[in-house]
Order: structure tokens, then sequence, then C-alpha cells
């Protein structure tokens, strides 16, 4: 079978194909025939930083095998599942432990399933640890990647009055305001200096690094910023102080381990939604595997409106 590694030198120009053996499934997991593979700034930022180890992330596809443990696991060959794989991820076939597997539901497709559940699940889930109160402001960073184009949409969904969409290019305002962004407002190199706006209640910041003062700065007293970036950044505690606002730190690992009730309503719901037509990922594009280079380079250059997906 066809994977896809990367050397640790960093770029996006070193990532290579090769040939290897099928895996076999071991205790508790499932061998899955990819059909889609959801690419994520945090992989991409890896590859850039050179750092060691297999491409994981969202993978969908069909059950071909099980492991030993894994009768009682509800799983069958033959069944279409969606779910984190930490193990090689870029690939035709892909290992899926049972704990973070489940089913994609009839009518959706492969490409649906990693562009909604996994960035959905850190939308709502970041929205949940922001406790949004019917009628308050939401500014969202980020809100044309893979997460931001889902938390719009969930903000209005879930009762806030006003949604501000931040994106790091003008020509992305559009599609923001195609998603129910009431503003869009900027943060590339023209709008250095730039007010924001009105304050917001809350800010869900997927950027992260230099932008978290600037989010932090948006907060109206009393206000929440939710950050779940893997892009770093510090905040000077007067800021917090000044206005009693508050950052909360939001990792989707964390909640699926100790909240798993609240991981799986959520993914029920997210279905849910997309089956009612009332929450529709966009998917920016379907790159071949062979191509990943090209959507990592995609998802670098910050262009995307929405999911980069690829497709073995």
């Amino acid at each position: 079978m066809r994977r896809v590694r990367h050397t640790v030198n960093g770029g996006p120009e070193v990532l290579f194909v090769e040939d290897v053996p099928a895996p076999e499934p071991g205790t508790g997991e499932l061998l899955i025939r990819v059909e889609a593979v959801g690419v994520s700034l945090a992989g991409v930022r890896r590859v850039r930083g050179g750092e060691p180890g297999p491409l994981g992330g969202e993978v969908a596809g069909t059950v071909e095998a099980l492991g030993p443990d894994t009768a009682g696991s509800g799983f069958a060959v033959g069944d279409r599942v969606t779910g984190i794989c930490f193990g090689h991820g870029y690939a035709e076939l892909a290992l899926l432990h049972t704990a973070m597997a489940s089913r994609v539901p009839e009518g959706a497709t492969a490409v649906d399933a990693v562009s909604l559940v996994r960035s959905g699940l850190v939308a709502r889930g970041a929205l949940d640890a922001a406790r949004l109160r019917p009628g308050e402001s939401v500014l969202v960073t980020g809100a044309a990647s893979g997460v931001g184009q889902l938390a719009v949409p969930l903000a209005r969904l879930l009762g806030a009055g006003r949604v501000v969409a931040a994106a790091g290019s003008p020509d992305k305002a559009a599609f923001l305001r195609g998603l129910g962004a009431d503003e869009v407002v900027g943060y590339g190199p023209e709008d250095a200096g730039r007010s924001w706006g009105e304050p917001v209640d809350v800010v869900l910041d997927a950027v992260g690094g230099d932008l978290l003062p600037r989010a932090l700065a948006a907060l109206a007293p009393g206000g929440r910023l939710v950050a779940f970036s893997s892009g770093g950044g510090t905040v000077p505690a007067h800021g917090l102080l000044a206005g009693a606002t508050s950052v909360i730190g939001f990792q989707m690992a964390h909640l699926a381990r100790t909240r798993p009730r609240d991981h799986a309503a959520w993914r029920d719901e997210l279905w849910a939604l997309h089956a009612a037509g009332r929450l529709a990922p966009a998917v920016h594009a379907r790159v071949p595997l062979a191509r990943a280079a090209e959507a990592h380079a995609i998802i670098e250059r910050r262009e995307n409106l929405g999911k980069v997906v690829l497709v073995p």
C-alpha cells in the first residue's frame, strides 16, 4: 500500500510517498480502507517544524479487518467509520482504535465525515467551554479554517446574537458572510492597528501566537476567550484584570477522555444538524494522497475556505 511520510528537516516539500506492507490491526484496532483524510493546521505545523513520527489525524473509510478484542465493539467488516488515527493516517490503509471510531451515517460521504466530525466537535466543545448564553456576541478567529467555518454557524445555532468572523485575508469576506457572519474583520498585514469594532462576549481563538493578545483585547468586560490553537501565544495578566476577563484552554482529546457522554452527544448532534441541512461543512479542496504537499501548501498560504481533504 501507499502512505505519505515526511523527513524531519521541515517544509511541505519534504513529504514523500512510500510503498509499504499493509498494517496488521492490534488489540482493539480496526483496519480501515481510507477514503478521506482531513488535513489540519496542527499537522502542517508539525511537518514544517520537522517533528518526527507518523502523520495521523482524521480519517474515514471502510472497515477491512478487526484486531483482537474487538468482538464486543459493535463494529464489523464493511462498516463505514470515521475517527482520529494516531498512527499513519496519510495512507491507503490505516489503523483506528475502536475507542476513537464512530459510524458514518447513511447518505453521508467520507469527505463529509472528516470535514464535519473532528472540526465540528472542536467548534462545539469550544462553544461549550465559553459558556455561551443566548444573545451574546461571538468572534471567531481563523474563521475560514476547518474548525472556524463550523464555529460560525454553530454559534448562531446555539443562540449567539451577533457573530463576527476574523480572517487573515479580505478575499474571504464573502465566504464568511455566506456562513452567517454578521461582520467580518481582518488580521492580515493590511489590518495592523485597525479596531475590530464593538467588543464581544466570547472569542474562539483558532490562531494563537501573536494574535492572542489582540483577541483578548476584543473582549467586553467579563468576556471569555477560549484558546484551542496549536499556535501557542501568551497574554498579559493585567489584560485579564482590567476587564475581569477569562482565558479558557480547550483540548478535544482531554474532553473525549473525561466527558465521553458529551463527546458522543455532540457528535450525534452534528450529524443530526447535517442531515437536516442546517450545518454543511465547506470543502476547499480534495487532493490526491500522492500530492499531499499541495494540500499542506494550501493551508500554509492560508488560502483555504473550509476543509482541505486528502483522497487516497
